[in-house]
């Protein structure tokens, strides 16, 4: 389980935006995302790296908040 900050997350659609991203990662079996904390969980075995990308990718740069 890993979880980052995501401070440019705000909104409903920047959540949905964040699931997508973090879900189109093999290896990830679930994700819970905390919107108020600007914060998401990731489940599974996808590699940290790829799921900052992701975020990347998408418009919302993370950093590991816990690992």
């Amino acid at each position: 389980m890993t979880t980052f900050s995501i401070p440019d997350m705000s909104c409903g659609n920047c959540k949905a935006s964040v699931e997508a991203a973090l879900g189109s990662v093999p290896g990830t079996s679930g994700i819970s995302v905390d919107l108020a904390a600007k914060q998401a969980t990731v489940n599974g075995s996808a590699d940290t790296t790829a799921l900052l990308a992701a975020l990347v990718s998408a418009g919302y740069p993370a950093t590991v908040a816990r690992a």
